[in-house]
C-alpha cells in the first residue's frame, strides 16, 4: 500500500484520495463505523511532523453518531529536531491532561504507533476552533494580536500565564508518571542529563556560535540551584503555543513534545526567552499591554505562580535549548529546500545571542 501513496518529506500526501481511505480503513479498525471523511488540508506548518485537517462522521459501536473535525498529527520519520521524538507520548500527555481545572486540552480521540499506516506514528485529535498568536512574523508585529486593545492583550497574556500555573499545579503522579525523566537525581539532575546527550546528538549542528553555546552549557552544568522542585514542564510554554477563544480565554494548550517533570523555573525561563527570542532579539518593541520580563515575573507570581530565585539560571538553560533546537532546525529548513543557508542561519544566530546576553546578565549580578 505504501508504494502507492505520493509522498512529501516522508509523509502520505493529503491531496490523495488514497490517504482517506487508508485512514477510513484505519479508523474502522479502532471501532468505528461508517465512517466517512472529507477533504483532508494540511498546513505549511510544523517542523517536526505533520499536521492533517479532516472533517469526519462516524458511528460508535453503541450506535452513537459523531461528527468532528479532526486533526491528524504525525511524527516526521526523518530529519528530526529531537533525539528521541514520540508522537504518541504527546497524545498520552494530553489524555493526561484532560479535564484537569485551568488546562484546557485537545481530545485525544486515537493514537497509532505502528509506522505501517501513514509512515511514522501518529495520533488523532479533536480540532479547536480559536486564535494564535504568530511566531513568524512575531505576534508583536503582525497579526491578529496587533489589532486588539492594550487592555485586550494583557488579558490574553495573563490568561496564557494562568494556564502555565494551574499546569504547574496538576498533580503528575495520578496520570503523568511517565513523563518523569529516567536517572538518579533531581528531577533537574535527570533533566541535565538529557541536556547533555541531546548537546552530543546536536554535534554536527553546532556551527552557530558554538563557543559562546559551550559555555552557556558548562554554566548550567556547572551552577544548578539546588532546587528539587518536581511539576509538568510543558517545555514549549508560550503565547504562540495557545490557542485563544474570542473572549481571549485559552481554548487549548498545544505542542507536548518536550514535556516532562521539573522545576516550573523551566518552563517560565522558557516563557521569557521565546518572548525576547520574538521581540527584543530582532530590534523590537512589544506592543503595549504586554509585560516585559520584569512584569511577566511578578505576574506570574501574584497568578498562583511559585517564586522562582534562580530564574536568571532558568532563562539561560532556555537559551540553550532554544539554541539547540534552532541549530537543527537550520539543517532541516536548508535540507528540505525550504530556505538558503543565510536565512536558515538567522534563527540559530539570534538564539545564541541570547545565550551571550544570558550569560552577561549572570556574570553582571
Amino acid at each position: 500500500m505504501a508504494s502507492v501513496l505520493r509522498r512529501r518529506g516522508g509523509f502520505v500526501s493529503t491531496d490523495s484520495t488514497v490517504t482517506r481511505e487508508v485512514l477510513a480503513r484505519w479508523l474502522a479498525r479502532q471501532g468505528c463505523r461508517d465512517v466517512r471523511l472529507g477533504e483532508l488540508t494540511q498546513p505549511d506548518a510544523g517542523y517536526s511532523g505533520r499536521t492533517v485537517f479532516v472533517a469526519a462522521s462516524w458511528a460508535e459501536p453503541g450506535g452513537t453518531a459523531r461528527h468532528e473535525e479532526l486533526v491528524v498529527r504525525v511524527q516526521s520519520p526523518d530529519q528530526q529536531l529531537f533525539v528521541a521524538p514520540d508522537a504518541v507520548r504527546q497524545a498520552e500527555t494530553m489524555r493526561g491532561l484532560a479535564g484537569e481545572p485551568g488546562v484546557p486540552v485537545p481530545r485525544i480521540w486515537f493514537t497509532e504507533s505502528d509506522p505501517a499506516v501513514l509512515g511514522a506514528p501518529f495520533y488523532v485529535m479533536g480540532r479547536v476552533r480559536g486564535r494564535v498568536p504568530g511566531d513568524v512574523p512575531s505576534w508583536h508585529v503582525r497579526g491578529w494580536t496587533v489589532e486588539l486593545s492594550p487592555g485586550q492583550r494583557t488579558r490574553l497574556h495573563d490568561n496564557g500565564l494562568a494556564a502555565l500555573v494551574a499546569l504547574h499545579r496538576v498533580d503528575w503522579r495520578r496520570e503523568l508518571g511517565f513523563l518523569d525523566p529516567a536517572g538518579t537525581g533531581t528531577a533537574l539532575e535527570r533533566y541535565l542529563a538529557q541536556l547533555e546527550n541531546w548537546y552530543a546528538w546536536c554535534g554536527p549542528s553546532r556551527r552557530f556560535g558554538p563557543e559562546v553555546l559551550a559555555a552557556g552549557l558548562a554554566h548550567v552544568l556547572e551552577h544548578r540551584p539546588d532546587d528539587d522542585g518536581e511539576v509538568v514542564v510543558w517545555g514549549d510554554a508560550r503565547p504562540g503555543n495557545i490557542c485563544f477563544a474570542d473572549d481571549l480565554s485559552v481554548a487549548a494548550l498545544f505542542d507536548w513534545e518536550t514535556a516532562t517533570i521539573g522545576p516550573p523555573g523551566i518552563d517560565l525561563g522558557w516563557w521569557l526567552m521565546f518572548e525576547r527570542y520574538l521581540c527584543e532579539a530582532q530590534g523590537k518593541r512589544r506592543l503595549d499591554g504586554v509585560p516585559g520580563r520584569a512584569g511577566t515575573i511578578a505576574r506570574y507570581h501574584e497568578l498562583g505562580g511559585v517564586k522562582i530565585p534562580d530564574i536568571d539560571y532558568y532563562e539561560l538553560l532556555a537559551g540553550v535549548v532554544m539554541t539547540l533546537i534552532a541549530s537543527r532546525l537550520a539543517d532541516v529548513l536548508v535540507e528540505t529546500g525550504r530556505v538558503t543557508p543565510e536565512i536558515a542561519a538567522i534563527y540559530p544566530n539570534r538564539a545564541v545571542g541570547l545565550v551571550g546576553e544570558s550569560l552577561a546578565r549572570i556574570h553582571a549580578g
